[in-house]
């Protein structure tokens, strides 16, 4: 199947179809970048609400950490980072669903046990954790602290 760019349907005169998705494809290197001055946006708004950058762009297999930052309790806190130009189909917060969580929790076990591995986290309990959102909706930041947890998860 090729992937290059379709042809609006006659008459349309638009770029955008009814279901959100574009017939001009981003390519990967557009994408990132995008996705790299939202961070960078989200980044500069928590470091105003004092929170202190940890790490950045954290790659596991099977998962990625947007932002890890850390509040002034000490408190840990993982930052997953969505935007999208319209609200439709449920906006940047909604796309944050199950899957999505799932691979953020498994790159945060990693984080954390590659910190203690390295001597980083000397104490044997893990630090005290939150999961965050920043949703971009439509060019408007909604911070959504404490938007998922782990132990939701875990019977």
């Amino acid at each position: 199947m090729c992937h290059a760019d379709a042809a609006a349907p006659e008459g349309s005169g638009a770029n955008a179809r009814a279901d959100n998705f574009y017939t001009r494809a981003q390519s990967n290197a557009e994408r990132r970048a995008t996705g790299a001055r939202f961070e960078a946006h989200a980044l500069v708004f928590l470091r105003r609400e004092r929170l202190e950058l940890v790490a950045r762009n954290v790659h596991c297999r099977g998962g990625e950490l947007d932002l890890v930052m850390r509040e002034r309790d000490g408190t840990l806190v993982f930052v997953e980072v969505r935007a999208r130009a319209r609200r439709e189909f449920g906006g940047a917060a909604a796309s944050v669903g199950w899957r999505k969580q799932q691979r953020v929790l498994r790159a945060a076990r990693h984080f954390l046990a590659t910190r203690r591995a390295d001597g980083e986290g000397e104490t044997r309990t893990p630090p005290v954790c939150r999961f965050d959102v920043i949703a971009f909706e439509s060019g408007r930041l909604v911070w959504l602290r404490d938007a998922f947890r782990a132990d939701a998860y875990e019977s």
